[in-house]
Formats: C-alpha cells, sequence, structure tokens
C-alpha cells in the first residue's frame, strides 16, 4: 500500500510494551515488522518476513549474547542490520532495517520515510513530575486512519459516545489555539452523578467531580494528551494513533498520574487504566459501525478543530 500520511513521525511502542529480549510485532503502512530491546535498553527494528520461507520472526526468539533474532522455521539468526549471522562471514542484508528514535521510553519511527516534520515533544514537556501507571486501551480498531484521527478532535461525541461512563450533560470549549501542526484547548464539563452500581465497577468514578477542566493538546498527526484535575490529583492521557492497513488503526494510551496519597494512588492505578480501556472500548464500537463517510448535512458547535485536523490531512 502507499504510505499514509508518508514523513510523519509514529509512536509505535513503549518501552514497557517490549519486555526485554522478546520479539514484538508491529504492522505500520501494510507492512509487518518486529522490534526487540535488549538488556542495555538498545531497541532495534526489521522487517518480520524471513527471507528463506517466509516464516514470521516475532514467533523467533531472541539470542541476547548476539543480539540476533531467530526464525521460529529453521533457527536462522538475524543480527540488527537484516545479515544472516554466520560466525566466518560478514553478509549484505537481507532484511530491510527499520530505523527507531528512542526519546526516554517512547519508541517513534517515520516507517522508512523522509522525515517531513520532527518528532513532537508533547510527552516529554507535560509529563515531569508525573508518575507512568501504565499502557491502557491498545487495540487495532477496523477503520481508516482519517476516521479514527476525525474522532479524537471531535468533541462532540463525548456526550453520547461516552455518556455510559461518564453521564456527560454538556460540554464546553475555551482557549482553542492553532498553530500548525499543533492543537490546544480548554474544555469545561458537566456530568450528572453516576450510579453506586457503577462506581462500584470502576471506583475512580468517585473521585470525578460534577463540572471539571479538561486541557487538550495534538500533535498531528499521530498524539492527543488529555490532562485532568481532580480533587485526588491530576493524570494524563496520551493516545498514540498510527495506521497499520489502509482500512485498520492501531491505538495505545500511556497513562500517567500525580496523587500524593499513596493509598489513594494504588486504589486508582487499576480503576485508572480500566476507564481508559472502557473509552477506547466505546470508540472502537463506534468507529467500527460509521457507514461509509458522507458530506455531513448538520453542522454541531467546535467542529472547527476537527476540520482542521481534515484539512492537515487531505492537504499533506
Amino acid at each position: 500500500m502507499h504510505p499514509i500520511l508518508p514523513g510523519a513521525p509514529w509512536l509505535i511502542a513503549h518501552r514497557s510494551m517490549l519486555g526485554v529480549n522478546k520479539p514484538h510485532k508491529i504492522t505500520l503502512n501494510g507492512r509487518d515488522y518486529v522490534l526487540w530491546q535488549n538488556q542495555q535498553g538498545e531497541v532495534f527494528g526489521l522487517d518480520n518476513v524471513c527471507p528463506h520461507m517466509q516464516a514470521p520472526l516475532s514467533d523467533g526468539w531472541i539470542c541476547r549474547e548476539r543480539d540476533t533474532i531467530t526464525c521460529p522455521f529453521h533457527a536462522l539468526e538475524f543480527d540488527t542490520q537484516g545479515r544472516l549471522y554466520r560466525a566466518e562471514t560478514v553478509t549484505q542484508p537481507l532484511l530491510e532495517k527499520l530505523d527507531l528514535t528512542a526519546i526516554g521510553d517512547n519508541i517513534w519511527t517515520y516507517g522508512g520515510c523522509e522525515p517531513k516534520i520532527p518528532i513532537p515533544d508533547l510527552i516529554e514537556r507535560i509529563t515531569p513530575g508525573f508518575e507512568f501507571v501504565g499502557i491502557a486501551g491498545s487495540k487495532s480498531i477496523q477503520g481508516d486512519f482519517l476516521s479514527n484521527l476525525l474522532i479524537n478532535y471531535d468533541y462532540n461525541h463525548q456526550n453520547g459516545t461516552h455518556r455510559e461512563i461518564f453521564r456527560i450533560k454538556a460540554i464546553e470549549v475555551d482557549e482553542y489555539q492553532e498553530n500548525g501542526y499543533s492543537t490546544k484547548l480548554l474544555q469545561k464539563v458537566t456530568r450528572d452523578s453516576n450510579t453506586l452500581g457503577e462506581i462500584a465497577s470502576n471506583p475512580v468514578l468517585l473521585t470525578v467531580p460534577k463540572i471539571f477542566v479538561n486541557q487538550f493538546e495534538y500533535s498531528f498527526p499521530c498524539l492527543t494528551s488529555f490532562v485532568a484535575s481532580i480533587p485526588a490529583g491530576q493524570f494524563i492521557q496520551i493516545h498514540s494513533l498510527y495506521p497499520e492497513t489502509e482500512n485498520r488503526t492501531k491505538t495505545f494510551v500511556l497513562v500517567f498520574a500525580k496523587i500524593q496519597n499513596l493509598v489513594l494512588k494504588t486504589l486508582l492505578k487499576n480503576s485508572l487504566l480500566k476507564a481508559v480501556d472502557e473509552v477506547i472500548r466505546q470508540d472502537t464500537e463506534t468507529i467500527e459501525n460509521l457507514y461509509p463517510r458522507q458530506k455531513p448535512k448538520i453542522r454541531l458547535p467546535n467542529e472547527e478543530i476537527m476540520f482542521n485536523a481534515q484539512k492537515l490531512y487531505q492537504e499533506w
């Protein structure tokens, strides 16, 4: 397939997703790759298809002494440059290397394309002082990249798609700023009370007030950050998107928190990740049930934010 948004940087993994010396498969723009991280924290990426008989290298294993990945079919080893490992000679690469950039714990790639825009500094800029909680909402969504992108920029869908969990009644957008590929805004949310059953199912809802303000920041095309303040502290969600195929999009969410009370932090950790999982489940269900896109016949407030993202996509 022709790459979607060639030259865009994609956040494809967090170190916690890779483990150590464990093959990890990703799909980007129609191609499968295998990633792995060694004990020194170096991260490598190669085409996932063994050039011998096309077995998936991600089903193989890592030889930690040589930083090689071993094919599960015939135990052929390939080094980090894609060369067949032989003790007596150095061969030419047989596998294409996936160039990776590790910034802190985050693994980025341009997917073999010439960079068009720099890797955004959003994560490093807004997370100091916050503790990394974990990864949530990791899904391959059956939907094209633009549909997934637009739902992140659509502020009107929260009191519909996410009413079931957050009981949102109204949303107001304030301080909307656009600067090239970056967008910032504040969002005031008014919500109803949750039922006792909903709170028992997800205790983090007990900490969410009736009226609260969220801060959103976007780095087109791959990152959406969401910063929320609650009485117990603050938390950050950073949503990553990248195109797996023309009609399948990968998403995962990095979750950070700043909660001073250690007991409350322990109690809320799993609940917070569970809430993010539910939000992504609801978004996934919406996207996968949409009919083919047509020109809208209705206009809602604040949709210029979404239309600007669509314009950036179309003019790329």
